[in-house]
């Protein structure tokens, strides 16, 4: 089979590599010349464990190709996946599907023969609708069908997520497009993967309704952190107790500085939008899109309390700038809303992420980027870890002390070991748990 990917960002660069490995032909297309000729060369427009290798594999067997022009990658493909980004539109939070719509229409105009087109970005329901109807405008006489096949890739963890997957949806009433979809997915089947065929608007609205259940669950755990705080409880023991009740289940219950990412944050912004437009809100969505971006301030009032109630003149050392370990994405990650809030109130902020400060030197100005962990502490008044990078957590709780000007820890992702942090003399403030581990018997 040959199938096109429009757009190569996180979603289309991912899926078009994980389709080639599976023997399939794919040509991957963007508008922007300066990032195919990256990718020709070997150099990955997002960090991702493993993308590297995968592309470079497939590109050598011939199976995986990058061209701008979209009407030769469209040019007798079995199928075409829109993969280009939808972002919250500015003031009402809906999806801008402006990027979607303008490759419906160069595509309606480029499919020569029997072609399924495939919205693989995250849509609002009736986006699939509006896709047929701009094709059909543009080709009357086409031979298409659009379905409607949601992503659910983790950055850091995509590859496995695509090879791997809880479950794949294909919404569509089609039979011959069903027919295409499961032979493009057929290599699943051999580890049995569970194929959820269901209308286009379903599949279209399970992405939606799963990113913000997710949210909710985070939010959740973070909410009874602040209650375990107040009566002398531990979160993670709470969240063990609860999690392993089948119902509840164990995932996304790790407390912490909020959600964010390029899914949670947006795709919870337009499930609510749609909701209201409907006339069925989803109050408890719409609390959950309050309180998180509550949260990310007051994670730097937390940060300015540990720290005797101001940082004015103090210097502070953070930990990771990512909005998650293993990627190099800033979207909507609680570092925008917590270094800045810590700069207004007065202190200097030096920062480090292995991957991230490239992005961050451009969302966060005046900040000093250091080169490492230990770097960045010297002389520092207090040290806070914001994302945890696998190379900060066996940091030696003695070496930051001797580091520190000031032996103050906040860790917003509760990597240490509070009596660690003790006994070397620091001053350690978490989330959710007791100082010292009290909480334990």
């Amino acid at each position: 089979m040959r199938i096109a990917m429009i757009g190569t960002g996180y979603v289309g660069l991912v899926s078009g590599a994980c389709f080639s490995e599976f023997g399939t032909d794919v040509v991957c297309v963007d508008k922007d010349a300066s990032k195919i000729a990256r990718i020709q060369a070997g150099e990955m427009p997002i960090f991702e464990p493993g993308l590297d290798e995968l592309v470079a594999t497939n590109v050598a067997a011939g199976r995986l190709s990058f061209t701008t022009d979209l009407a030769e990658g469209v040019r007798g493909a079995d199928a075409v996946f829109i993969c280009v980004g939808t972002p919250s539109r500015r003031g009402d939070g809906h999806a801008d599907l402006s990027y979607v719509y303008a490759a419906a229409e160069e595509i309606g105009r480029a499919i020569d023969g029997y072609t399924v087109i495939v919205t693989k970005s995250t849509v609002p329901v009736g986006t699939g609708r509006e896709v047929e109807a701009i094709v059909r405008r543009v080709r009357p006489d086409g031979d298409f069908d659009v379905v409607s096949n949601p992503e659910f890739l983790r950055e850091g963890a995509a590859i496995n997520d695509f090879m791997r997957p809880d479950r794949v949806v294909i919404g569509t009433a089609s039979e011959r497009a069903e027919a295409v979809m499961r032979q493009l997915y057929r290599p699943l089947y051999l580890i049995e993967t569970p194929i959820v065929m269901t209308r286009r608007e379903t599949a279209e609205l399970i992405k939606y309704a799963g990113n913000s259940f997710l949210a909710v669950k985070i939010t959740f755990i973070n909410e009874i952190a602040d209650l375990c705080e107040k009566v002398g409880a531990d979160v993670h023991d709470v969240a063990r107790g609860i999690g392993l009740d089948g119902r509840i289940g164990r995932k996304f219950l790790h407390p912490g500085p909020g959600y964010g990412g390029s899914c949670f944050p947006k795709d919870t912004l337009a499930i609510v939008k749609t909701a209201q437009d409907a006339g069925t809100p989803l109050r408890i969505v719409e609390t959950v899109v309050d309180v998180n971006e509550t949260r990310k301030l007051a994670m730097a009032e937390r940060v300015v309390a540990a720290c005797g109630g101001s940082v004015e003149g103090k210097t502070i050392a953070v930990l990771g700038l990512t909005f998650k370990a293993n990627t190099d994405d800033m979207r909507d990650s609680p570092s925008l809303a917590i270094v800045p809030a810590l700069q207004a109130a007065g202190a200097t902020v030096r920062a480090y992420d292995p991957e991230g400060m490239h992005e961050a030197r451009k969302l966060l100005p005046g900040v000093e980027y250091g080169t490492g962990a230990y770097p960045i502490m010297e002389g520092a008044d207090a040290v806070v870890l914001i994302t945890e990078w696998n190379e900060f957590r066996a940091l030696d709780p003695v070496r930051m002390r001797r580091l520190l000007r000031a032996p103050v820890v906040v860790d917003l992702r509760n990597v240490y070991d509070p009596a660690q942090m003790a006994a070397a003399g620091l001053r350690y403030h978490s989330i959710g748990r007791p100082p010292s581990g009290e909480a334990r018997p």
